[in-house]
């Protein structure tokens, strides 16, 4: 009974993680979300801000984000037209946890690069 409870209590804890993994998963989805929030809203910007990334990959990436509600196409009507990239009020639900991951993966590099 004990092995049911705790498996149960695990599963509790796992859905949702992996719920919120599934959501900033992959290689570029936090550089994306972390460039937009610190300022960058063109799309040349952000693709410069994170190297490595293909103009392919970054819209279709932004699209994913769009969907979740996390990054916001504006479309200023200006000439020539400008697309504009914001964070959703939402997004910033994320900065704990990027605050949190920035923190565990610089004891990391610490704790992995230390010469004993």
């Amino acid at each position: 009974m004990a092995n049911k409870m705790g498996y149960l209590s695990c599963l509790e804890t796992v859905k949702p993680v992996r719920d919120a993994i599934d959501v900033i998963n992959g290689k570029w989805k936090l550089p994306i979300i972390i460039s937009v929030m610190t300022g960058n809203g063109r799309f040349t910007d952000i693709q410069d801000s994170i190297p490595g990334i293909t103009p392919k990959v970054l819209a279709k990436e932004l699209k994913d984000l769009e969907q979740h509600q996390l990054i916001k196409r504006v479309v200023v009507e200006d000439y020539p037209v400008k697309i504009l990239y914001r964070p959703e009020p939402y997004a910033h639900t994320l900065t704990p946890i990027i605050e949190a991951l920035k923190g565990w993966g610089l004891n990391h590099r610490k704790k992995i690069f230390e010469k004993d």
